[in-house]
């Protein structure tokens, strides 16, 4: 099993929690091999050269096969024609956390501040067009403003600097973000999410705070290379479901606020269609590209 990211990332933590209960349903070990780098492309090439035959999986995150190929120009992969989409795993909410620096302790304020002084304000991200600067995209889109974006290599580094107070804000994962809220060291400002989160139940959603609009998804999925036979994947799937299901692996899912995704291959496939053609249309109409 491929994975994207870094060792120690959502993503990572989420595939490792899973492969002990998969390679008991599946009857044979499975090794977790980190490949990141080129937001997914190099884990994406490698998977795409491989044998359809079940034994190379792939977990990208949304923001692999329904962005990207909006943003690129030259992507070395196809998302829709390169993989067989086998089963969704978990989806992530997202937070705009302010600094205890910038004085904002609603959503309002900090919109505010940045229609008062245009491009004044800055906001972190894990990377140009990474779904926490997407995220923040929209909402600055929804409320008619604009921002300063400082992106960094990854959500450690921006939650610093906003923990620091070197940017304002920025749009983090929840899970991640949790430990600098609960600590004090951020302000959380508004859930990205369709409601309240029992983790931060006094925390607005982003619509309850006045900036409806489409949630950034944070959605994770297992994928194999394309052509893979339909008994591969309905075993998969339900291997995926049994792990999925695991009171260990709902445990360290729920201290991380993901939700545990179920449905058949062919519905993921069309979730996938559908966040590509709304992103898409937003990634298009922000100017957003990438070399």
């Amino acid at each position: 099993m491929v994975m994207p990211q870094a060792a120690g990332s959502s993503g990572d933590i989420i595939l490792r929690s899973m492969a002990e209960i998969m390679a008991r349903e599946l009857g044979q070990p499975i090794v977790v091999e980190n490949r990141p780098g080129a937001n997914g492309s190099i884990a994406a090439t490698y998977v795409k050269q491989q044998r359809p035959d079940g034994q190379t999986l792939m977990l990208p995150g949304v923001s692999m096969v329904a962005f990207n190929q909006h943003l690129y120009r030259n992507l070395p992969y196809d998302p829709l024609k390169d993989f067989t989409y086998i089963a969704p795993v978990t989806n992530t909410a997202f937070v705009v956390i302010a600094s205890k620096q910038s004085g904002f302790t609603t959503l309002r304020q900090m919109i505010d501040k940045a229609r008062a002084e245009p491009e004044k304000l800055t906001f972190s991200s894990a990377g140009i067009a990474n779904t926490t600067h997407l995220a923040m995209e929209m909402i600055a889109e929804r409320a008619g403003v604009k921002m300063t974006h400082v992106p960094f290599g990854g959500s450690p580094q921006a939650m610093t600097a906003v923990a620091s107070g070197q940017v304002d804000a920025m749009t983090a994962v929840l899970g991640i973000a949790l430990p600098l809220i609960r600590g004090g060291q951020v302000v959380p400002l508004a859930v990205v999410r369709e409601a309240r989160t029992p983790v931060l139940p006094d925390v607005p959603t982003q619509a309850e705070a006045g900036y409806p609009g489409p949630i950034c998804p944070g959605w994770f999925a297992l994928v194999g290379p394309a052509g893979m036979p339909d008994a591969a994947v309905q075993r998969l799937n339900a291997a995926t479901r049994t792990a999925l299901m695991d009171p260990g692996v709902r445990a360290r899912l729920d201290a991380a606020d993901l939700e545990p995704l179920f449905s058949t291959a062919a519905e993921l496939r069309a979730r996938l269609e559908e966040e590509s053609r709304v992103w898409g249309a937003f990634i298009q109409a922000r100017g957003l590209r990438l070399e």
